[in-house]
């Protein structure tokens, strides 16, 4: 790696990680430096990041991972190119931070791994390129009017879906689709599947980059949740799989649907804790408007709202696609939106499936409907429980929940609570154009 860093004029490196909320947050060292960050770790003041200390024991320190390493070819502007590492945090005396998003992870898969588990990821990640930027509340506009799959031409960052993948491909960040997704300017990069950790690193690496390379064409990119009341959002819809060293545990060619048991438990505990743990699939107030703010009518509308499970269905929270091979097994989780904190999101997730396992969840009966057309007295009748309706809503459910407590550890389990208790009293105290233009005309 140093070899790299001097054979290619390397003049910074970036040492990356995220707080608990998912911002990433960075460091840039001289690579003369790194040797002793390898050895010392970088010291920084946790209690200026969000959710990390308390001020009276604020030191930590960022540990570079080195198996995270990549150099950016394509950042340097003729200055040198630069590279980047996440990092590990640690407590002064080298133990881990519980604070640290990507240890939860890694305590989730290390509980994986003790019951012979590697645990794999793959996401399909929505977002919306746009034409500005407005920061005042204005509605933004998208750079173009496509629809699903559609091969759309535009003054505008014409060429972007291919530039971003180049640019992804570049710093080893494999990508298996792009398309146009079903909104003016709404586009969806898939990544290949991975280990969880791997896959959580990569996503906020391709966050940065979306952003970078829109800059860089003259638009913005943005995973916000529902930007546009009339149109869908932005959701991350993910597949998971549990190998068993070279087998795929989700496998069972016996079964009418080629299900293990082992995959309908985990089916079955993903539902089971489903309210308790979409708070952390969910996080923002703006997330609840994509669940369950139809957009117009006739329009597509891919989020789930309703706690039930399907083979081929789309409408339901976890789907069951179809594959040929037995290694490509798999379940697809619909509700996570694209601006989760995906360390949390793949731990929480992770956490449920393995529940299932350990107590024997039995898996309900799959919905063999279009959920979204059902009233509310039908999808009751059929058993099916809505997901929260709001952040307040999902908060109740987490804040009772054992699981999310024990998966997250007690310290971010408080902090994410007292953070979004925050973010909702402050949405549900605001007087919204929405208000104004209703009621002022005749109250």
């Amino acid at each position: 790696m140093l070899r790299t860093l001097e054979e290619r004029d390397i003049r910074f490196v970036r040492l990356w990680f995220t707080d608990v909320l998912g911002t990433l947050k960075s460091v840039s060292v001289a690579p003369a430096e790194l040797e002793a960050a390898f050895e010392e770790g970088i010291g920084f003041d946790g209690s200026a990041i969000e959710g990390f200390t308390r001020v009276y024991e604020a030191d930590m320190v960022a540990m570079p991972d080195p198996s995270t390493f990549q150099v950016f070819p394509f950042e340097g502007a003729g200055s040198g190119e630069s590279a980047r590492m996440f990092c590990d945090i640690q407590m002064p005396d080298g133990s881990p931070s519980w604070a640290d998003p990507r240890h939860v992870l890694r305590r989730a898969l290390r509980k994986a791994a003790d019951k012979g588990f590697t645990f794999y990821t793959h996401p399909e990640i929505e977002f919306f390129l746009l034409a500005d930027h407005p920061t005042d509340g204005r509605r933004p506009t998208p750079v173009d009017s496509g629809g699903y799959f559609d091969h759309t031409t535009h003054a505008t960052a014409r060429d972007f879906r291919r530039q971003a993948v180049l640019a992804l491909e570049r710093i080893g960040i494999s990508v298996e689709f792009s398309h146009h997704e079903t909104a003016p300017g709404q586009q969806e990069i898939d990544l290949r599947y991975a280990d969880a950790l791997a896959t959580a690193d990569n996503i906020m690496t391709f966050r940065h980059v979306i952003k970078e390379v829109a800059l860089f064409q003259g638009v913005s990119a943005t995973f916000m949740p529902k930007p546009f009341t009339d149109l869908a959002g932005n959701g991350m819809h993910t597949h998971l799989s549990l190998f068993e060293g070279e087998r795929n545990a989700f496998h069972d060619p016996g079964d009418p649907m080629t299900l293990s048991k082992t995959a309908k438990a985990f089916i079955a505990g993903m539902l089971f804790h489903a309210r308790e743990y979409t708070a952390v699939t969910n996080q923002w107030v703006n997330s609840y408007k994509r669940l369950f703010g139809a957009p117009q009518p006739n329009a597509v509308n891919e989020a789930p709202s309703s706690v039930c499970w399907g083979h081929l269905n789309r409408s339901a929270l976890v789907r069951v696609p179809r594959y040929g091979k037995p290694h490509s097994a798999r379940v697809e989780i619909r509700s996570v939106d694209a601006a989760c904190n995906p360390y949390l999101t793949f731990a929480v997730l992770l956490a449920a499936g393995l529940k299932g396992i350990e107590e024997g969840y039995e898996l309900p009966p799959g919905a063999e409907d279009d959920v979204w057309s059902l009233s509310p007295e039908e999808r009751r009748a059929l058993g099916y429980q809505d997901l929260p309706h709001d952040l307040s809503e999902a908060l109740g459910y987490m804040e009772k929940s054992e699981l999310v407590a024990e998966t997250l550890g007690e310290q971010i389990f408080d902090f994410f609570l007292r953070n979004k208790r925050t973010e909702w009293d402050d949405y549900r105290r605001q007087v919204t154009a929405y208000e104004r233009r209703r009621y002022l005309p005749f109250l």
